[in-house]
């Protein structure tokens, strides 16, 4: 075999190799890009319907330690939100959304003077949404 030719197959040999790994490259980084915007965008998501949740769950809460339930259509709101967290959110965060809704509910069936006493035993406990939140804050810091 003439060397010219050997040298010539080399070099196309090389050009086809560095174009390979070139085009490799590139696949691999847009893949990672796709993939980490993925992950960006169900974040927010997520922090979107959380944020939503303890918007709705407090305004409900308010009410219902100044208010009887006259209208149960009221939760409807809440309900739809937890809903949604069925899509997105762990277990953990579903069990917190549900304590919420059965304390909310629960808050709108006594008075205030009622839940103040059942609430005397530990302070923090009037704040509703608090495990809703840990599971909520532990499970983006995992993702």
């Amino acid at each position: 075999m003439n060397a010219g030719y050997v040298s010539a197959l080399a070099a196309l040999a090389g050009s086809a190799i560095g174009a390979l790994a070139s085009f490799a490259t590139t696949w691999m980084t847009q893949r990672f890009q796709d993939r980490a915007q993925r992950l960006s965008q169900t974040l927010a998501r997520r922090e979107r319907l959380y944020g939503d949740f303890i918007d709705e769950a407090s305004r409900l809460f308010g009410d219902a330690l100044t208010h009887q339930l006259e209208d149960p259509s009221k939760m409807v709101a809440l309900y739809a939100i937890r809903s949604k967290l069925l899509l997105f959110a762990s277990p953990p965060v579903i069990t917190e959304a549900d304590r919420v809704m059965e304390r909310i509910a629960k808050a709108h069936h006594a008075d205030l003077d009622e839940l103040a006493a059942a609430e005397q035993a530990a302070r923090d406990r009037l704040d509703v949404l608090r495990g809703f939140a840990e599971a909520c804050r532990e499970e983006l810091s995992l993702a």
